[in-house]
């Protein structure tokens, strides 16, 4: 990724040192990184909205509408995978590291894989 905006559903307090959440649905925080020419170049925090049963759309149009390119998970259902999709946020797939920092850098470089049809979760088990 060259340039772009990649949201990283993260426990509190989040940041680039922080740990990942592992249901986005239900982080505390989203870590917000700005890339410009494949350098990161600011970090943010922004406050998930309340999850609501049925409301996996809430923080597709959060991230949405904080310009958001790219999402990293470790799982997410179908419906706001779609919704992703929908409003052209890609979405990566790391189930394995627990920190943000690595897992943004192999973003940026290129080396961490969309998340395909396969790896999606049943909603709620993570």
């Amino acid at each position: 990724m060259k340039n772009g905006r990649i949201a990283v559903p993260s426990l509190a307090p989040g940041g680039l040192e922080g740990e990942r959440a592992g249901h986005f649905g239900h982080c505390d925080v989203f870590t917000i990184i700005d890339v410009e020419d494949s350098k990161i170049a600011g970090v943010s925090t922004l406050a998930n909205a309340a999850h609501v049963q049925g409301g996996c759309m809430v923080p597709v149009n959060l991230l949405a509408q904080n310009k958001v390119s790219a999402l990293v998970v470790g799982g997410i259902g179908m419906r706001p995978l779609m919704g992703f999709k929908q409003v052209g946020i890609e979405v990566y797939h790391d189930a394995e590291r627990i920190k943000i920092r690595p897992v943004v850098e192999d973003l940026i470089s290129g080396r961490l894989p969309a998340i395909s049809d396969d790896q999606v979760c049943g909603g709620g088990q993570h």
